[in-house]
């Protein structure tokens, strides 16, 4: 216990010690739409979504403001990088998008393991068809539990839902978030594809670069 202790506060301070960036990673399962939500906050193709499936192999990374972030993103061992122009209300991000959560690939699993221990915030991507899927909530959002304030859920790609179908989805992800423990963490119902919604994601991110 006290090794583990030791180890902990060891990496809370070479993180304190790199700035006070806000590292936002998005997570989820592969299909979820996370890189084209990652690219629409991004404004640009940065990560490249595609039919070959998984397609996020290494986590790739973009920055808001002048100063960059090199040496954060050093420690965090990601190698691909986008600048952002700078925007007052995010200045000071640095947003990821993880491999897939389920990828067939072991590397791509482990990698995520990896940086859900280091990141800042978790936005975890969920679609319609799979949101309620065991290999997230049995492995990462109930054990998250207790870190429910730094979480945040989004539910993507509801612009394949009608209206009544997008508010039982979401109604039923809210009921089983409630029950996992998560009744802290915010919900968002969006489409990365057709940008309905992502104004109230990057309202929450700016709140939380600026906290």
């Amino acid at each position: 216990a006290v090794g583990e202790a030791r180890a902990l506060l060891a990496k809370a301070g070479a993180r304190t010690a790199l700035g006070d960036a806000t590292v936002v990673a998005l997570a989820g399962a592969t299909g979820s739409g996370k890189s084209t939500l990652f690219n629409a906050l991004s404004g640009a193709e940065v990560s490249s979504p595609g039919v070959r499936r998984p397609t996020t192999g290494v986590a790739h990374a973009t920055t808001w403001g002048e100063d960059g972030a090199d040496r954060l993103l050093d420690w965090l061992e990601v190698p691909r990088r986008h600048r952002h122009p700078p925007e007052p209300a995010l200045d000071g991000l640095v947003l990821l998008d993880l491999p897939d959560h389920d990828s067939v690939r072991l590397e791509h699993r482990l990698e995520v393991d990896r940086l859900v221990q280091l990141v800042d915030v978790l936005v975890w991507v969920l679609d319609p068809e799979k949101y309620a899927d065991a290999a997230v909530h049995d492995r990462y959002l109930v054990p998250l539990a207790g870190h429910a304030g730094v979480l945040v859920v989004v539910l993507n790609q509801v612009d394949r839902l009608d209206p009544a179908a997008a508010r039982a989805c979401v109604a039923d992800l809210r009921a089983l978030l409630d029950r996992e423990g998560l009744a802290g963490t915010p919900l968002l119902a969006l489409s990365a594809r057709t940008g309905a919604g992502l104004g109230e994601l990057r309202a929450d991110l700016a709140r939380r670069v600026a906290a």
